[in-house]
């Protein structure tokens, strides 16, 4: 099982660097960023995409990747190019997050961009499938959110960059999703058991012709043992904080040389 940070760029940007830069020196796998415009009046907001290519400079092992980007509300060509260009940055180590996103509002309406969850989801199908032929090879796409014709140079390093789908228990759509990429990362309001885990993922289960690795990317709940997340099939453990309350960076920093098991 790996272990992951996921940051909130919700505050400046050389404290999220510094972060990152902690956690791969203390042995995390992976470092994931949240991506919004808007989360919560007041609140600084940088943007989750230019951090990830400045992260691929500064470290050399990590994973990196947004945890979870809204694929409706990005241009999913651009999506594509992206992730292809911090996979070269950095020498294969990205992943791409995706998810509808929230809040609707301030994300979203607020913004002039679809609200709609339904519609979202359907977007966001959409645009998985864009991106997969995209990241292959010639591209002539026509579908009913998505129009291009495109042959993108250079491919991903990654013959494919995994596609982690999030999924918000106990809804079982996104999982259906989520199967047919190559893992799911569950939320809910109050971080999942690993009971809970197992029951939502045997809703769905994995396709016997699916081929290679299938990723369980879960949130760690404080003071239950990784092992039991292992033993429930999660793959990668995540940590985050929940940025609007006071001290979440020494919360954080507390979290990344202490929380790993030794």
């Amino acid at each position: 099982m790996k272990y992951a940070l996921s940051i909130p760029p919700f505050t400046d940007v050389a404290t999220v660097m510094a972060l990152g830069r902690e956690a791969e020196d203390a042995g995390w796998d992976g470092v994931f960023l949240w991506d919004h415009v808007q989360w919560t009046q007041g609140m600084e907001v940088h943007d989750p995409w230019v951090l990830l290519g400045a992260l691929a400079q500064a470290t050399e092992r990590v994973v990196l990747g947004p945890l979870v980007t809204p694929l409706s509300r990005r241009r999913p060509w651009v999506v594509a190019k992206q992730i292809t260009t911090l996979d070269h940055l950095s020498n294969g180590r990205a992943v791409l997050g995706v998810g509808l996103g929230e809040p609707p509002d301030l994300d979203f309406a607020d913004l002039g961009d679809e609200a709609d969850g339904k519609v979202r989801a359907a977007m966001l199908d959409e645009g998985l499938d864009l991106i997969d032929q995209l990241w292959r090879g010639p591209t002539d796409f026509d579908g009913e959110h998505y129009r291009v014709r495109a042959n993108f140079l250079p491919r991903p390093i990654q013959q494919r960059p995994p596609i982690w789908v999030a999924g918000g228990l106990p809804n079982v759509r996104p999982l259906r999703r989520a199967r047919r990429w190559d893992g799911i990362a569950p939320m809910a309001e109050s971080l999942p058991t690993p009971r809970e885990l197992v029951a939502y993922l045997d809703q769905v289960p994995h396709a016997a012709e699916q081929d290679g690795e299938w990723d369980v990317v879960a949130p760690w709940a404080e003071g239950v043992p990784a092992q039991e997340y292992a033993d429930a099939g999660v793959t990668w453990l995540v940590v985050s904080a929940w940025p609007t309350e006071v001290g979440w960076v020494d919360e954080m920093r507390r979290t990344i040389n202490t929380a790993l098991p030794r």
